[in-house]
């Protein structure tokens, strides 16, 4: 049925038809093939570039995260030659967290234990991060069991310096 109507045509038809055709194809073909695949390589040689400038800013920041550390500079306070022990039991009465206070133990050589009864968590997790980012205290352990109240917990947690 095709093949009787183009040879129904003209030749100059079948010429402008083949032309056309191949125009047609020539736009589809770059239209759905080869500008989707420059705009995608464009893009990702953006993405790599990006991604190249984050890799050399990220092992700078670790060269200096490994200097920092070596040195053991990790806050800014000065602990005014406080004891670990001393340290918490002062920064937590500081921290508002004193009437839940109830023990703090030697828990090794460069370790204490503090235990905290109906502790505000929020408050206790705010103190923990501050002795985190102040002094380089670690919390190495911590349990907590919800009690009566919104909020309060009784909390045992296991503080270590570097």
């Amino acid at each position: 049925m095709i093949a009787a109507w183009w040879h129904g045509r003209s030749e100059r038809e079948r010429r402008v038809l083949g032309v056309g055709a191949a125009v047609a194809g020539a736009l589809l073909g770059w239209a759905f093939v080869w500008h989707p695949l420059a705009s995608a390589r464009t893009r990702l040689d953006a993405e790599v570039a990006a991604g190249r400038a984050n890799l050399a800013w990220m092992r700078a920041a670790a060269g200096d995260i490994a200097a920092l550390r070596s040195r053991g500079v990790r806050g800014q306070v000065d602990r005014q030659g406080k004891s670990l022990l001393a340290l918490a039991d002062a920064s937590a009465r500081g921290a508002g967290l004193a009437p839940a206070l109830k023990r703090v133990e030697p828990a090794g050589a460069k370790s204490v234990r503090v235990t905290f009864d109906g502790a505000n968590f929020d408050a206790l997790i705010g103190w923990a991060d501050a002795l985190a980012r102040d002094y380089a205290i670690a919390t190495t352990d911590l349990s907590a069991d919800k009690v009566e109240g919104l909020g309060l917990a009784n909390v045992r947690i296991v503080l270590e310096e570097p």
